[in-house]
């Protein structure tokens, strides 16, 4: 497929005069936990009306998930006749500082296993029963549920030893130009983190405040979802739910954050 680099040239062009816009005021502001060295979270880009609707649970809508993800906690489900409770007790204690570790490589699966995965191993091991699908009510109100016992916790993700491989293949997906528009990543994150384009503030994309109740979506969504859009918005063929480049991604882009707290369910735009 030919490469229309006149519609490449006016988008990094856009996205160029947006950041250079935005800059003179960003860097002024003192964000407190939300920014770690140059690392800021998203929370820092969104307007204000966004940040007082994350930051109010009676106005966050993202804790209607956490509302339905403490009954599947509870839930008797599976041929074994066991809930998550069942095993892991009082959930603000056995899953404190979860989301803040995961990404985490297995040792007995020998493989990168994220939070998604990791619930789904439980329900059909531990429980017997049928796994959640990716992006379903049940998964999403699940992961947003364990993720908040760790609310305002830093982000501390291991990358050596034997998570290294997958870091390291992270990386390169991330700095991997890809779809018709031929661009990574890094392009927008980083580069351009603080421009506009179509109307929306670019973040420096960071995985601390997932699961999200993103505006445009009207609902709660993951990060490989992100990703999955991210690759449309460049024209890139999408990797399934749960591949192995898109939890190598997870990985390294929970890593960039490392330091900044955990906020899921943030709100995002």
């Amino acid at each position: 497929m030919k490469t229309n680099w006149k519609q490449i040239t006016f988008l990094a062009a856009a996205i160029g005069f947006g950041a250079c816009m935005f800059a003179a005021n960003a860097d002024a502001t003192d964000w407190g936990k939300y920014q770690v060295g140059e690392h800021r979270s998203g929370y820092t880009y969104m307007t204000d009306e966004s940040r007082a609707m994350q930051n109010d649970n009676f106005q966050n809508p993202g804790m209607l998930w956490v509302e339905q993800g403490a009954e599947l906690w509870a839930k008797v489900d599976g041929k074994a006749g066991k809930s998550c409770a069942s095993c892991h007790g009082e959930s603000g204690d056995s899953m404190k500082g979860v989301a803040a570790r995961y990404p985490v490589y297995d040792q007995n699966l020998g493989k990168l296993q994220d939070l998604e995965q990791q619930i789904n191993y439980c329900l059909e091991t531990r429980m017997e029963t049928k796994p959640y699908k990716w992006e379903s009510d049940e998964m999403l109100s699940m992961t947003t549920f364990v993720s908040y016992q760790s609310l305002g916790m830093p982000v501390n993700v291991k990358v050596d030893g034997p998570a290294a491989a997958a870091f390291e293949k992270g990386k390169a997906f991330y700095y991997e130009r890809r779809g018709q528009l031929d661009m990574a990543c890094k392009h927008c994150h980083e580069d351009n983190a603080g421009g506009i384009i179509r109307a929306n503030t670019l973040t420096q994309g960071q995985g601390n405040g997932f699961p999200t109740y993103r505006l445009k979506w009207q609902k709660v969504g993951s990060l490989q979802r992100r990703f999955r859009g991210c690759n449309n918005e460049v024209r890139a063929k999408p990797y399934p739910y749960g591949s192995e480049e898109y939890t190598n991604l997870e990985l390294y882009v929970k890593w960039r954050g490392q330091g900044l707290p955990i906020e899921a369910p943030s709100v995002r735009n």
